[in-house]
Formats: structure tokens, sequence, C-alpha cells
């Protein structure tokens, strides 16, 4: 498991345990176990080859904020994507994995449940606006053990206000839990580009096509056509913010062209792919051209 205080300034890794654990001035602290409604941490993971964090839960819910990177979740029958400038909300006592490809920063809270009434009561993916990426921030450089009185009490107030607020986005992805069906969503998954028809996933699968579109519709609420679809945005959106080219990323969905690609992520997500990265970075001037 991993994740980290703000005070070491790096992540460190720790391996078969049952949920995150902060590390405090090289102190091992089970954010459960902190007396205090809200829990702050920073990390900082720059050479990760490959990074799953096993299902797991805890009491508080849980915000990560990505500031470079992406990170993926699974939660209870949904996958969500959370690229630059995006946070994911997670429950308390949600069981959820996280999986992470490449270098990641962020800022991140636990929050008791006490505190989370206006909060979402399902995960989501939410857009960060530059008032709560700053108090995430600040937050992050609080002592564990925080006076929870006077200008800590405010700061954390307002965040929970703008955490409440926060808009939420469109990168979640409904996951079947038919184990036939989850067969398939891993080799897609594997394979993107694999274009075969809805008949040969079923056969696949040891089902009939009409069979399997009724169980994936029962299951996600979503054709197949329109799931795999959606499967290959939140794909877009997770190699594009590890920093692929959209021409690579066109072609390993298996798009026969780049326009074809851009114009199915504007349809999906209202803009084109290299306006909706660069407006994830700070800095960066967005520009609507052919990507």
């Amino acid at each position: 498991m991993l994740l980290a205080a703000a005070e070491s300034g790096k992540v460190v890794p720790k391996a078969d345990m049952n949920h995150p654990t902060l590390y405090r001035k090289r102190r091992m602290v089970e954010p459960d176990d902190v007396p205090r409604a809200v829990v702050t941490y920073g990390f900082i993971a720059r050479d990760f080859g490959g990074l799953e964090l096993e299902p797991h839960r805890h009491r508080k819910g849980q915000v990560v904020l990505v500031q470079s990177g992406a990170l993926s979740c699974e939660v209870e029958g949904g996958l969500w994507i959370v690229p630059p400038r995006s946070a994911v909300w997670i429950p308390g006592n949600a069981l959820h994995s996280i999986k992470v490809s490449g270098p990641l920063e962020g800022y991140g809270a636990f929050v008791d449940p006490e505190f989370t009434a206006d909060l979402p009561l399902r995960c989501c993916a939410v857009s960060v606006t530059p008032l709560l990426r700053e108090l995430l921030t600040r937050v992050a450089r609080l002592p564990i053990l925080y006076e929870e009185n006077g200008a800590n009490a405010r700061l954390l107030a307002v965040l929970l206000d703008e955490l409440a607020a926060a808009e939420i986005e469109h990168l979640h992805l409904p996951m079947p839990g038919d184990p036939r069906l989850r067969r398939i969503v891993e080799d897609l998954i594997g394979a993107p580009a694999d274009r075969g028809t809805t008949d040969f996933w079923a056969k696949r699968a040891g089902l009939s096509a009409r069979t399997m579109a009724r169980v994936i519709r029962r299951e996600t609420g979503m054709s197949f056509g329109g799931w795999r679809q959606q499967l290959g945005i939140l794909l877009a959106v997770k190699w594009l913010a590890g920093g692929a080219s959209i021409q690579q990323v066109a072609y390993d969905l298996g798009y026969e062209s780049v326009p074809s690609f851009v114009t199915m992520f504007r349809k999906a997500l209202g803009t084109s792919p290299g306006r909706y990265m660069a407006e994830r970075h700070a800095g960066a001037n967005p520009k609507d051209s052919n990507g």
C-alpha cells in the first residue's frame, strides 16, 4: 500500500496491507485511528513501473487530487480514471482498489463520516477548482494532530464546502460483476484496439449475442457498443495524462485516423483531447487544433 506524508516529500511503498497508511516522520499512521475530522496528506511517486493497491476499505471517506499523472480507481461496480486537476471521491467503507502506471503527484484527505453529509453518497470523479486545489495543497502541510480550533477549523470547513460543490466529471465506467463479462472486460482493457464484433465477443464468453447484450445492459445500464466506447474514453484520458501523443492514443485504440478519434473524444467530453489535457496542466495554453 502507499500514501505519503507531506513532511517526507516522497511516497513510501508498503505491501500486503489492508488499507492505505500515512507515513509521518517515518512512523506508520492509520488514517482511521487519527483523532481528527480530516486527515490530510501529499504524495509524490516518480518511478513506479506499476503500482496496484489491493481492494481495501476504511471508515473515513477519501478524496484524492491528481496534480500530475493519472490513476484509476475501481469501486464496487465502477471504474474511474482521474487525470490531472481532477479528483476522485471515495465514500467511507466503500471497497476500492487503485492502480498507478507511472509518475504521480497529488494531495488528498480522509474525512470522518460525521462530516460527509453534504458529500456524494457514491464514488465519483470531480473537477477541481483552483480554490479546491489550493486548499488541498495548504492543508497537506498541517501537522497530523493539528489544532482543531481557529484558522484550521475554518480552512477545513471551506475545503469540505468546496468539495461538496465540485462538478462531477463523466470519467466513470460501470463494471459488470458477471464472471463471463469480466473476462471480456479484461481482454478489452488488454487489447482495446481489437475491433471484434458483438458476435465475436459473445462467442468468446460462451454466450449468444442476444444474451450478452441483455446481461451487460442489466449490469451496466449500457449497450455493449456504448460500454466499449466509454472504455476507450477512459483509456485515452489515462494515456494522454501519461504523456502519450494523440496520434499514438488513436492508434492504440484502433481508430483508422486521428480525426475520427478526435471527433469521438469531442462528442463524449465536449472538447478535443488536446484542449482537454492542456486545461489540466498548469501554465498550458489550450489550443483547439486537430488535437
